[in-house]
């Protein structure tokens, strides 16, 4: 039989096996699994979003000259 996967909890580091007994999973415990939800919900963990300066230069297409005629 093959062993476990182990992974670290995102918490605390713990051990924790990657099996269908470990309940909470990533996490070691529902303590740790309920810090890291409320540092979500309080908003202390954010995706980083790219500036809406930037985003829009690079969508902005460059200038046509429309005077010009098509052959």
């Amino acid at each position: 039989m093959a062993t476990p996967r182990t992974v670290a909890c995102p918490q605390c580091g713990a051990a924790v096996e990657w099996t269908e007994a470990s309940q909470w999973r990533p996490f070691c415990s529902e303590r740790c699994k309920l810090i890291d939800f409320g540092g979500w919900a309080s908003e202390s963990y954010r995706i980083a979003v790219p500036d809406e300066s930037d985003a829009d230069a690079e969508l902005v297409d460059p200038p046509v000259d429309v005077t010009r005629e098509r052959r």
